[in-house]
């Protein structure tokens, strides 16, 4: 096996996942999601961190290698937008309550 960093995008991804469906919740409980994008934001970024959860895993599982590079480089990728997608939805938080 010569995956490198499935391990860590699955563990990662799992966590980030966990933590953005904490978010919509949070919203949907506090009734703040009329007024907000950021409920669609994240749900977004959570269905961009479930593919890379699970582009991760099927590169660990893999017994072939080409497709286990390819699986694992199209998991970083869409990892990596996803933590974009959460950084802008962090700024755009921070900038929203700072104007309020």
């Amino acid at each position: 096996m010569s995956n490198k960093t499935s391990q860590h995008i699955l563990s990662t991804s799992a966590n980030l996942l966990g933590f953005c469906l904490f978010v919509i919740t949070s919203l949907h409980i506090s009734n703040k999601t009329e007024n907000h994008l950021i409920d669609e934001f994240t749900s977004v970024v959570a269905l961009f961190l479930t593919i890379s959860s699970v582009l991760s895993f099927f590169s660990i599982r893999t017994q072939n290698i080409q497709k286990e590079q390819k699986l694992e480089l199209f998991a970083d990728y869409i990892f990596i937008i996803s933590l974009i997608g959460i950084l802008g939805i962090i700024t755009y938080t921070v900038l929203y309550f700072m104007k309020v």
